[in-house]
């Protein structure tokens, strides 16, 4: 596995270290890079096992192949720019962030080679036959994404899906994948990751629906092309630490490390779809 830092030390990057403490070897993790207030919390954790600094400076001080960001939206938007102008290749998981053309554009710019922005699977099945029939003739995609109303709360969903509207399954929203990621941001990544794999955010559709009966948050991903056609129904599980963020999350980066499984950027920033 190439040597990596993580930007954040939350859920995601517990479910790393986890995994990789499991299997005895947290070697290739250089260090993480926290907010100053959480410094002495997080190297009291680290434990010696890896480095712990509050600056993005001192991070790529640490010479990692790759930094990953598992911090959210704002992580990227803060940092992003430096580890790509510093030439260090970044993973990102807030794939939503993405949809501000602006920032897109921004991150693009600054990248100075050899580094790429990778975007990894995530919680979503179906990257590689998405990348696959974009070459393929690909002329639609939707991704369909259902949650109990719960999920909704603190969203703005949770005005429509007052009274009656939260006792029966309701679509709430339809439009394109950068709308999606603009109004609801807290769920873009998915619909962000999908779009990018496939026709871009401005044709793949998103559908975001309530229904109390959902056991979990179900993703169905439907493409048709000159290829066929394909469905993906992927019901993933959230984190047990944060209910925000799939399981999925953490083990999808580890195999974008360990095994390639992501796909670059870069050039699709500059000329978004």
């Amino acid at each position: 596995m190439r040597s990596f830092a993580l930007i954040g030390f939350g859920a995601i990057a517990d479910e790393m270290l986890g995994r990789l403490e499991r299997e005895g070897d947290t070697r290739a993790l250089n260090g993480v890079l926290v907010r100053p207030a959480r410094l002495a919390e997080a190297s009291r954790r680290a434990a010696g096992r890896f480095a712990v600094v509050d600056r993005i400076e001192a991070l790529l001080e640490l010479a990692p192949d790759m930094v990953v960001e598992c911090a959210g939206h704002g992580a990227m938007r803060q940092f992003g720019a430096d580890v790509l102008a510093h030439g260090t290749s970044l993973m990102c998981s807030s794939v939503g962030v993405l949809a501000d053309r602006e920032l897109a554009a921004g991150l693009a710019r600054a990248a100075r080679p050899p580094a790429e922005l990778w975007i990894p699977s995530g919680a979503v099945a179906g990257i590689d036959g998405l990348l696959a029939a974009r070459s393929a003739g690909l002329r639609s995609v939707t991704y369909t994404s259902v949650k109990p109303p719960p999920a909704w709360i603190g969203t703005p969903a949770e005005a429509k899906l007052a009274g009656a509207a939260a006792s029966r399954r309701t679509v709430f929203f339809e439009g394109s994948a950068r709308e999606a990621a603009t109004h609801y941001p807290q769920n873009a990544n998915v619909g962000a990751a999908i779009a990018f794999a496939g026709l871009g955010l401005e044709r793949t559709r998103v559908r975001l629906v309530s229904d109390p009966e959902a056991s979990g948050p179900l993703g169905v991903i439907e493409a048709e092309g000159d290829f066929g056609r394909f469905r993906f129904e992927i019901l993933a599980y959230a984190s047990p630490r944060n209910p925000k963020t799939s399981l999925l999350t953490a083990h999808s980066l580890l195999m974008a490390l360990r095994e390639g499984m992501c796909f670059a950027l870069l050039p699709q920033l500059l000329n978004p779809r």
